[in-house]
């Protein structure tokens, strides 16, 4: 069997292994990435959204003020205890940095603020409020700053472009050696060392059909997952015809493979709340990496833990309404961040939500909308204002209609609306500016409960992966103990995302683990 040498194996070339990649070729190491497709994975179908704040170049281009300690307050919040206050700390400290780095590589940033609450700009802003900055309670330990810096590009091709230039970098270092369609089938271990790779894959391979069949899956697996899996073995079957067996050693093997929503096995086993939930990702989201981490002895944690999105913009004036669960009481805070909003819906209210809007509400949505929305956005918004409401004079009337407890639905409109008038906070302390009495027949009422569909999808991803020395980005054992030569980054390891997901997050942690384990490995 054909074996080579190199001193630093990356599994998966998405956000964390490129970066990781062109982080150790910097740093003179000799690299051998690898990946099942061909490359980008599931950052390169993202909205190439990176979250970064503290005074990048792109928040003093647009006059935003913002501070290392700034950006620590808020994202503490977030990120809970799922990673130590210094790892925080330091994510925020290289964050400017972080941004300039990218720039280096050709990312291009614009400092252009979106004035309106939305799940992702349209193409006149790139840069916005990402998560809950301007939130209660997260305003109150912090001042609200945008973070999410959004890859110049038209329409959905951010995080195509994203990737693509990084790729592209990538490839003119003379030092990185990237193949993609390469299977790694397993880990070479030796005295509990990990020493490298058996792998299963194609060189010099140029086949126009297996790229087709491989673009189609990546495209539309997540829409229709039959599609993805059988475009996915249409594809493994031409790759079968031309791959070989081979090993490939280096001081250290960096797994950076992705997460598994589409591993419904997994899912189960470790009770991921994944029904009716549109799959963020790629079919080659199967959890792989992972279990290669886990037969060597890798710990794995927040497992169960998915983020899914529920976004109640664009049109920013439907966060004007409010959302009230089966039994007609409150869920949240309608100006949260759509993951947080949903997080707590399914966890504390199965799923289900609806949204209670009056007539003008209702009509600012249908005459702001529009301008506020990218294409699929406004396909989403088509199908709501056409064929995905109820409607009735009255609030009695619209429960009535979508059978929840008339007294109780009645009961929270008129506590909200009291709230306004009197001047008191309202119950769930939304955003003052988008408090609006719910008053001028005739209603309206959207179903946001968590349902995959194609007209009004929620999106979801996993959070959970192995876990690591937070210094080195090792993956570490049960008892804590690392695993030597072994790596995990991105959505493979537990990182700064795994308990809040905010758009924009999953890339940053991705590309500050990746470069992390580089880093790591250059010392060595």
């Amino acid at each position: 069997m054909e074996k080579e040498n190199f001193d630093i194996i990356i599994v998966g070339a998405g956000m964390a292994g490129v970066c990781a990649a062109i982080e150790a070729a910097e740093n003179g190491l000799n690299v051998c990435m690898l990946d099942v497709s061909y490359g980008g994975g599931a950052s390169g179908i993202s909205g190439g959204v990176v979250y970064a704040g503290g005074g990048t170049s792109t928040q003093k281009e647009a006059g935003v003020e913002d501070s290392i300690d700034n950006m620590y307050r808020y994202l503490k919040q977030e990120v809970g205890n799922v990673v130590s206050d210094a790892t925080i700390r330091k994510f925020c400290e290289e964050s400017p940095g972080s941004i300039e780095w990218l720039k280096d590589k050709g990312i291009k940033f614009v400092g252009t603020v979106c004035p309106y609450k939305t799940s992702y700009p349209n193409d006149q802003f790139y840069l916005y409020y990402s998560g809950n900055e301007k939130s209660y309670p997260y305003k109150e330990e912090a001042s609200p700053a945008p973070r999410g810096h959004r890859t110049f590009a038209k329409g959905l091709d951010s995080g195509k472009v994203l990737m693509e230039t990084l790729l592209t970098y990538a490839k003119k270092l003379p030092n990185i050696d990237f193949r993609p369609l390469t299977r790694v089938t397993d880990l070479l271990i030796t005295d509990g060392k990990v020493t490298g790779v058996k792998c299963r894959g194609v060189k010099n391979f140029n086949n126009p059909k297996h790229k087709r069949y491989a673009t189609i899956g990546t495209n539309y697996g997540k829409y229709i997952k039959p599609l993805g899996k059988k475009m996915d073995e249409k594809s493994q079957q031409i790759w079968e015809q031309h791959a070989i067996d081979y090993e490939v050693t280096a001081k250290g093997v960096l797994l950076s493979a992705g997460g598994f929503i589409f591993n419904e096995e997994m899912l189960k086993q470790y009770g991921a709340k994944s029904q009716h939930v549109m799959p963020l990702g790629t079919v080659h989201d199967d959890g792989f990496g992972i279990q290669l981490g886990m037969k060597a002895g890798g710990a794995v944690d927040h497992m169960d833990v998915l983020s899914i999105w529920r976004f109640l913009s664009p049109p920013s004036d439907f966060i004007r309404g409010i959302a009230v669960d089966k039994k007609g009481q409150r869920i949240l805070n309608e100006d949260l961040y759509g993951a947080t909003f949903t997080k707590k819906m399914v966890n504390e209210h199965n799923g289900e939500g609806y949204l209670i809007m009056d007539r003008e509400i209702w009509q600012d949505a249908k005459k702001n909308g529009p301008r506020e929305s990218l294409s699929f956005q406004a396909l989403m918004m088509r199908y709501l204002f056409t064929l995905g409401f109820y409607k009735a004079n009255s609030i009695p009337e619209l429960a009535k209609k979508v059978k929840l407890p008339v007294e109780e639905v009645t009961k929270t409109v008129n506590e909200y609306n009291n709230a306004i008038f009197t001047g008191r906070d309202e119950p769930m302390r939304k955003t003052p500016e988008a408090a609006s009495p719910i008053l001028r027949p005739p209603f309206y009422l959207i179903n946001v409960s968590i349902k995959n569909s194609p007209a009004f999808p929620a999106p979801g991803l996993t959070l959970g992966g192995l876990k690591v020395n937070e210094e080195t980005g090792q993956v570490v054992t049960a008892s804590g103990e690392s695993i030597e030569g072994l790596y995990a980054a991105g959505r493979s390891a537990v990182g700064i995302c795994s308990n809040s997901y905010i758009s924009g997050l999953s890339l940053a942690d991705a590309m500050f683990s990746g470069r992390r384990a580089a880093r790591h490995i250059s010392d060595l």
